[in-house]
């Protein structure tokens, strides 16, 4: 099932706004016995998510009370969040409340007014779809707990503390040290082998930087760290010389070295960094400030390579400045992974003025006044910006009160701005156009037409509600939108990127329209969809993002050949680091995988790489094997491999690293692609509770798996997807002690990155195998009841307690565990405690 199938399928019911308290009829909260009451739930629940003095507030009581209460149920320390951890951790915040807090009080312990938490629920990429129907909570406040309630807090806390042990308390990474970490630029020592320069190789140990041409000052600092990484001092005999000569062209660059000069000359301020990020690469390799001698020349085969910031706020960052979407550090080390741009959502209503719709536009100068400086620090470093339009974007029917002539299809409640009036396309063009004049070095754009989102009248596949389009075919339609976007850019800047992606167009669509397409735009398909797989015994086709499945498939292939027939270069979308099958991780350590995907995308004419969705953007090892095929001409997969592993973990970890890649891929492969990848809980893990009978709720999008079994399983009966999510998990196992032996060997400099490797390869067997105890679980709980049953089902219990516990250190340990950009934390540390306490009260009561 894709996304827009799930969407479809759960009806995308409009919530109702924070102010209006939920009907009687809706459905009460999901009941969790094994706390002792809804307090201790609060507690627990947001004892990682929001402060105490918060906390307190909204249970009407004193901060010392539920510190005193957390400390009895034997929780480790109370962090104290700061202000930028409270305001990227909301979508956990509501998520965790969901079933505990009435809106109202959601909205007290988020510090917001109830406009903005109807805004979030509705904008933030579908939250209220993910969160599924709000129970109807009672308003919750502070009472004293009863004997017994004392009793089983006191029972809890003994649990943990024998089950966790000192890992209670071992502090661990605070919730998003990645930011910090990837936020510096200082580069970190680089591996040294301590063996000279050795032959072909020309010693930079004593250099000295100086430049030709307008390059930079950005490109020459980051040449001056590497070189300071290496261990090597300015000031000596040896000249790099860094130079932009126009005359070569954008696409290619050419290095030159002899003894005690050498030169890296590119038509381009964009081809140099990228040459300058090269022979960081080589000196690495080489281990040491030791340059290849004699003369190279490679040209770029991709362009551009852009992809999402890994911890960009989703909803409207350009009105967050603080929050920075794309540090220098960050920016820098994309640079280093190959990537040369970032894209951020861009709703166009709020980022230009308008003479025909006064209504939209407000706060636009501010947003293009960070956006604009955002693209100049971005440009620094050698990256460009891009901007991802949706458009237009439905309105409520108030607007249309105003502006009549131009409502069109309506769905959830919304009607489309009708694009068949010019009124609508002249807005669209002159906004996109206001956008590139106020911020001239943009990048470029990429657009979506189909989507979930409803946009023009055929973007929901229903238009009869619209008595011009329903008049009009599907291509003629999104045709016009294409062109508007397109209009706006080119009055600007010819140099623009255009990039048309079909997702969610039907075959008819992209047999009359990608012929039509203008000979500047360039047409994106995603590279693995509708590839046919058979696993499990069950034939089915990818339909959503998969790195399980190599691509391009046939649909790609077919509209990049369109696209060629009709002059226009074609561009992949891809995921290079993660998907859907799992996204709790930065990256999947299927560095096989990606390989063979980049060269077969090579053979296939490809021009560029949009690399990630929301999810994707970590400077991780699987983008180091990408970033090899994006220089013509590229090395063999295996050398890659081999150029990566040694780079980034030393020559002695080599091999064993090749080694587990294989197996971790080869297991990978096995992935029952097909189930319901949006609801399984293969982003929870054994963070998603167990239930001894049926709660008859529905998994929603991503969020709340619940006990869903069944419709997980997607095309899959429950029993054959859960055999092979357990062979996976067997398999992907096999591979973890050699894993674990290279990263024990790995280069001192590379330690710290070697051991969140590690966790992160954990905590994907970890995930797989819960997965496959889940279905197995519910399987049991819902058939037959024999002893032989109740047996396997209390050994099932166990077996989550224990990968709960061996999750629990990982995910304290590295902050990155369990975190996604527009779903922020799946869970936290205490979360897998809960599930420790969940399945040892099943094991007392519901299965004793």
């Amino acid at each position: 099932m894709n996304r827009r199938s799930l969407l479809k399928g759960i009806g995308l019911t409009a919530i109702a706004p924070p102010a209006i308290r939920p009907a009687a009829a809706a459905t009460a909260p999901l009941a969790e016995p094994h706390f002792p009451n809804r307090t201790v739930l609060f507690v627990w629940r947001n004892w990682e998510l929001a402060n105490l003095d918060r906390m307190a507030g909204v249970l009407r009581t004193r901060p010392e009370v539920l510190r005193r209460l957390g400390a009895d149920l034997g929780l480790p320390p109370k962090p104290q969040l700061t202000s930028d951890q409270l305001r990227r951790i909301y979508v956990t915040v509501i998520r965790q409340n969901w079933h505990v807090l009435p809106l109202e009080q959601i909205t007290e312990l988020l510090g917001w007014t109830s406009e903005k938490l109807a805004f979030t629920l509705k904008e933030d990429d579908f939250l209220d779809v993910k969160l599924g129907p709000k129970p109807d909570c009672p308003p919750l406040y502070y009472t004293e707990l009863t004997a017994e309630d004392k009793r089983r807090v006191a029972e809890i806390r003994r649990l943990i503390e024998a089950t966790m042990g000192r890992e209670l308390t071992i502090p661990g990474e605070p919730a998003f040290d990645f930011v910090r970490r990837l936020s510096q630029l200082e580069a970190a020592p680089a591996r040294r082998s301590g063996a000279g320069p050795g032959p072909g190789r020309v010693d930079f140990s004593h250099y000295r930087i100086e430049t030709e041409g307008a390059v930079p000052e950005g490109l020459a600092a980051a040449a001056r760290r590497h070189f300071r990484s290496l261990g090597a001092a300015e000031g000596g005999a040896a000249r790099l010389v860094l130079r932009l000569d126009p005359k070569m062209g954008e696409a290619a660059f050419v290095f030159e070295a002899g003894e005690g000069r050498a030169t890296l000359t590119a038509g381009s301020p964009q081809v140099l960094f990228q040459a300058v990020r090269w022979l960081q690469d080589e000196t690495e390799t080489a281990g040491g400030p030791y340059l290849p001698s004699g003369r190279l020349e490679r040209k770029v085969a991709l362009d551009p390579r852009y992809l999402y910031s890994y911890f960009a706020l989703y909803g409207d960052p350009l009105m967050e400045p603080d929050i920075d979407p794309f540090p220098d550090g960050y920016l820098d080390k994309l640079g280093r992974v190959g990537i040369n741009g970032v894209w951020m959502q861009c709703v166009l209503n709020t980022m230009a003025p308008s003479r025909s719709f006064p209504e939209f536009g407000k706060g636009s100068a501010q947003r293009l006044a960070n956006l604009n400086k955002l693209v100049a620090r971005a440009g620094r470093v050698g990256l460009k910006v891009y901007l991802y339009l949706n458009e237009p974007r439905a309105m409520p029917p108030a607007f249309f009160e105003r502006h009549p002539e131009i409502r069109g299809a309506e769905s959830r409640g919304l009607y489309a701005m009708c694009t068949t009036p010019p009124l609508v396309r002249d807005w669209i063009s002159d906004s996109v156009e206001h956008i590139f004049r106020e911020v001239p070095d943009l990048g470029g754009v990429f657009s979506i037409t189909m989507s979930e989102n409803m946009t023009n009248c055929y973007s929901h596949f229903h238009p009869e509600s619209c008595p011009r389009c329903s008049q009009r075919k599907s291509w003629e339609v999104v045709g016009e939108v294409l062109e508007a976007i397109r209009t706006g850019v080119r009055r600007v800047k010819q140099s623009a990127l255009v990039n048309v992606w079909d997702w969610g167009w039907p075959e008819e669509m992209c047999r009359e329209l990608i012929p039509k397409l203008p000979a500047d735009a360039r047409l994106q398909s995603v590279s693995e969809w509708s590839t046919p797989i058979e696993r499990g015994g069950v034939k089915t086709q990818v339909g959503e993002y998969s790195i399980s499945v190599i691509g391009p498939g046939p649909r790609a292939t077919a509209n990049w050949r369109r696209a060629r027939q009709a002059g226009v270069r074609a561009m992949a979308k891809t995921q290079f680091n993660n998907t859907w099958e799992i996204s709790a991780v930065p990256y999947i350590p299927v560095a096989n995988l990606v390989a063979e995907h980049c060269s077969r995308l090579l053979k296939a004419g490809i021009s560029g790489i949009q690399a990630s969705w929301t999810l994707g953007g970590y400077p991780s090892p699987n983008l180091e094997v990408a970033k090899e095929f994006y220089l013509a001409p590229a090395p063999e997969k295996e050398e890659v491999l081999r150029r990566v592993a040694k780079r980034r973990y030393g020559e002695k970890a080599r091999d064993l690293v090749l080694g587990a890649w294989t197996a971790f891929s080869e297991a990978f492969q096995m992935y029952p692609y097909s189930v319901a990848i949006y609801t399984i809980p293969t982003q929870h893990g054994p963070a998603n509770l167990l239930r001894a009978k049926p709660t008859g709720r529905r998994s929603s999008m991503i969020l709340c798996p619940q006990d869903d079994y069944k419709n997980w399983a997607g095309r899959y009966p429950p029993a054959v997807a859960q055999r092979e999510f357990a062979r996976m998990a067997t398999s992907w196992q096999a591979a973890l002690p050699d894993f674990r032996k290279a990263m024990r060997l790995a280069a001192a400099e590379g330690k710290a990155g070697a051991l969140e490797d590690l966790a992160i390869a954990e905590t994907c067997w970890i995930h797989f195998q819960s997965t496959a105890n889940q279905i197995e679980f519910y399987l049991l709980r819902d058939g037959p009841p024999s002893p032989e049953a109740k047996a396997r089902m209390r050994d099932l219990v166990r077996a989550e307690m224990e990968l709960a516990r061996r999750l629990y250190p990982l995910a304290r340990q590295h902050a990155v565990i369990a975190y996604e950009a527009s779903n922020h934390y799946y869970y936290r540390p205490t979360d897998l405690l809960e599930k420790i306490v969940n399945c040892r009260y099943l094991l007392d009561h519901d299965l004793g």
